[in-house]
């Protein structure tokens, strides 16, 4: 039940923007002010059903490669509107219209000193009734003192055993 209304929050929530900031040139990115509080709920969680004329978007956050902490926060922004944020191996879902989304996910602040390419950027067409998945997987490796963050699609039943091996990633704007 808390799944569907966290949902139903990002899918109504709009934030009042000025288009992507200066340092997220991609399309939909927000701006950098945006600031999310994110908590992890370990409850079991079933899939959220789609609702009808819509599309569902589960961004599942990997951080198997991350060898540092503290673990980033990255906002997920779609069409220029942050829509939440995961924070360590977490996921979370949307609805969206069909039609074609830009999807950016980014790094809420520079947690290590150094750290570059820390916002992803893609796109996709959204059709009603279908369930998407996309892994945001954050890397930072020691040895060579740097930063990546990856934004790719994956097939559904991977993205289904990437969140089914999560938790849910609960976030609000601060």
């Amino acid at each position: 039940m808390k799944a569907i209304a966290v949902v139903l929050l990002f899918g109504t929530i709009v934030f009042a923007q000025d288009g992507p900031s200066p340092g997220n040139a991609a399309p939909g990115c927000g701006p950098a002010s945006i600031k999310f509080e994110v908590k992890a709920d370990k409850s079991p969680h079933a899939l959220v059903q789609t609702p009808a004329g819509q599309a569902m978007v589960y961004f599942v956050e990997d951080d198997t490669e991350f060898e540092s902490n503290p673990k980033p926060t990255t906002r997920i922004g779609v069409d220029g509107t942050w829509v939440g944020a995961n924070h360590g191996n977490s996921y979370f879902s949307f609805a969206v219209a069909p039609g074609v989304h830009h999807l950016c996910a980014s790094w809420q602040s520079r947690t290590i000193i150094g750290a570059h390419d820390t916002s992803a950027a893609a796109h996709f067409t959204a059709e009603a009734g279908q369930v998407y998945y996309f892994r945001v997987k954050n890397k930072w490796l020691r040895e060579h003192a740097s930063s990546h963050v990856d934004l790719s699609p994956v097939d559904s039943d991977e993205g289904q055993l990437l969140a089914s091996r999560r938790v849910l990633s609960v976030s609000r704007p601060k």
